[in-house]
């Protein structure tokens, strides 16, 4: 079983200022008083105390006299004491909590005792563990991220503010914030037990294998731009040459090493000549080269589309061809005499004379439609390796111009920058300072390490993960809990008399609601009248969950705290006195508290009800309950002598 709480402390401001609210495990525990005594305090500081990253203690009274807040967490016969101080000027809230595991009824230390040493993230971490929260787990979560199960989570299902018990648009604790109802719907098939471990870890690892290829391509596209082209390496070879920084003509296409060594060589002696070299035009036979290629280019796509069209004419032939044999050959009805004639009708067996023409007629199309049919058959495997054979011509051409073409284009900006001098030698001078660029790019991508092709592993480990989740129920396991959580809230629902009970109510994460399936169609919670529905459907929705969380041995804390959920039954303008429920109004609040009675009472100390009250019903449900009252200023969650020797200082 995961914990509980066993009382709520705060520390004034003076020395020995304690005051502790203890509360019942595995009770329905009730506060009644008056407004502005701090029961609404009670909530917020559990909140604080639990690793908020805001300060939700309202101002007024509590934030002006309190210094640190605490809370007492029991599971299983150990405790935990969690205290917080109260965020010093301009600050929005303590960085750092005091956090000590006791044995069971350990006395709640001095305010000197507690020393603030845990950090928030931390803090948070021992209380997800001492709740029973496996943070190993990466549960999927929206825009393709994923999501560590925490303490904070929880509460959503263990909170109820005064302005969301009440609430027609948001069921669940904090709803109401941006990012809120998306961790909801993230966290919730996790705590109903309907996420696998083991396939949240796949989901994960899915996640990282994904990223991982996305990553390894991105390098080997990099690495692959960083890689010398060996169109450039010809260009500056030739201008090398044009330039006279060569002492002879290079090779037409020479491999890339000879080539790199020839750079070299270019780079580090002066030219070999005064002037330019005769007048061949490099730059005109790599554009007689170009049209020489894309003129085979045009021609190879031409034999391709001849070719396959000659093979879907053949494909053609063949079906029709085949049709036509099966048909001819399903008159094996001619049956042959012994002696070999046939002179009956192979329907009647009567006689007919010309049977023996007509037979041979059938056999000689026979034959030559098989005769075709082989032949083009033949023919078939010979076009498809001309094809084949042609479909390699063309891309060997391709390549080819893109060789000429990055030549074409290198040779180009070497001209534009050479045109730019009028001497030759600093002409050359400005070739040689572009071949000493290309081959210090060069060298420093032969010494960068390689970057290793795994694609097709990791693409391999994809397929057998996506495999393996494909096979994952967990849609299945979650519909089938929400489905059971929906006939427990229709339950309660009947039994507080709510409206649109006499129609199967059910629990929409979709929409975070309840929702009445009724023959005119579905009414979510927002769309009932009534704060009395509102109250009630929020009410039997929360007991619903921890009755499943308790009956799941699910990590959530078995508490659930309600603030004011008779609010529905005072006047908006009520000041806390005066008013006592009667009639009508006190027998819907009155099957609130049994409602809840039954399912502390049904959970055997499994489960434990804190509510904050104006109402004090007289009945015995109600009254066994209460656990403190601040009325006509008698008791508070602050002591009125804090306040009184505050202000005699």
């Amino acid at each position: 079983m995961t914990f509980q709480i066993a009382s709520v402390t705060v520390y004034g401001r003076g020395a020995d200022q304690v005051r502790t609210l203890s509360l019942r495990p595995g009770e329905l525990n009730i506060v009644t008083g008056d407004s502005r005594t701090g029961k609404t305090s009670i909530w917020t500081i559990v909140d604080y105390c639990l690793g908020s990253t805001d300060y939700p203690v309202r101002a007024g009274v509590v934030r002006d006299y309190v210094a640190v807040y605490a809370v007492t967490l029991l599971r299983d016969g150990q405790q935990v004491f969690v205290a917080r101080p109260a965020p010093e000027t301009g600050s929005t809230t303590a960085p750092r909590l005091h956090v000590a595991f006791q044995s069971a009824d350990t006395a709640v230390p001095a305010k000197s005792a507690l020393e603030f040493a845990v950090p928030l993230d931390t803090a948070r971490d021992l209380l997800s563990d001492f709740c029973g929260i496996d943070r190993s787990v990466a549960i999927p979560a929206s825009g393709g991220t994923t999501l560590i199960p925490s303490i904070r989570h929880t509460l959503f299902f263990c909170l109820q503010a005064q302005n969301e018990v009440a609430n027609p648009d948001h069921l669940f604790h904090s709803q109401g914030q941006e990012w809120r109802p998306r961790a909801i719907r993230d966290v919730l098939p996790y705590f109903l037990g309907a996420v696998d471990p083991q396939q949240a870890l796949l989901r994960n690892r899915l996640r990282l294998l994904r990223a991982d290829l996305k990553a390894t391509r991105s390098r080997l596209e990099e690495a692959a731009r960083a890689t010398p082209a060996s169109g450039q390496a010809l260009a500056l070879l030739t201008e090398a040459a044009d330039a006279g920084l060569l002492e002879s003509p290079p090779p037409a296409e020479p491999p890339l090493e000879e080539a790199l060594r020839l750079l070299g060589e270019a780079a580090e002696q002066g030219p070999a000549r005064t002037e330019p070299p005769g007048p061949d035009d490099p730059a005109a036979e790599l554009d007689a080269e170009r049209r020489q290629l894309r003129a085979r280019f045009g021609q190879t796509r031409a034999r391709i589309s001849d070719l396959k069209q000659n093979l879907s004419e053949s494909s053609s032939y063949l079906v029709q061809a085949a049709d036509q044999r099966e048909r001819l050959a399903s008159l094996n009805l001619l049956r042959l005499t012994p002696d070999g004639e046939n002179d009956r009708c192979p329907v009647c067996e009567g006689q007919v004379t010309p049977a023996r023409q007509t037979m041979q007629t059938i056999r000689a199309d026979l034959s030559r439609l098989e005769a075709d049919v082989a032949f083009v058959n033949s023919d078939t495997s010979q076009i498809q390796a001309m094809l084949a054979d042609e479909e390699g011509t063309l891309r060997a051409l391709q390549t080819e111009l893109n060789r000429n073409r990055e030549q074409a284009e290198e040779l180009l900006a070497g001209q534009r920058a050479a045109a730019r001098f009028a001497d030759h030698a600093l002409r050359a001078a400005t070739v040689q300072g572009r071949i000493s660029l290309y081959l210090e790019n060069a060298a420093r991508a032969e010494r960068t390490t390689p970057v290793i092709d795994n694609r097709d592993d990791l693409m391999r480990q994809i397929d057998e993960v996506e495999r393996a989740l494909s096979e994952d129920s967990q849609s299945d396991r979650l519909a089938s809990s929400i489905s059971l959580i929906s006939s427990k809230i229709w339950d309660k629902a009947r039994r507080l008399h709510l409206e649109h009970s006499q129609h199967p109510i059910r629990l929409d994460i979709r929409r975070l609601t309840v929702v009445a399936d009724t023959p005119t169609g579905p009414i979510p919670l927002s769309e009932m009248g009534s704060g009395e529905n509102w109250v009630g459907y929020h009410v039997a929705a929360m007991l619903s969950l921890h009755e499943w969380f308790a009956e799941h041995s699910a990590p959530v804390p078995r508490f659930l705290i309600l603030d004011q959920p008779s609010q529905v039954y005072f006047p908006s303008d009520y000041s806390g006195t005066g008013i006592e429920l009667a009639g009508e109004d006190r027998a819907n609040l009155l099957r609130v508290y049994t409602a809840i009675q039954q399912t502390v009472e049904e959970l055997e100390g499994g489960f434990q009800v804190i509510a904050m009250e104006h109402a004090d019903l007289d009945d015995d449900t109600f009254q066994s309950a209460v656990l403190e009252r601040w009325r006509a200023g008698r008791g508070a969650l602050v002591p009125y002598e804090w306040i009184t020797d505050a202000a005699a200082e």
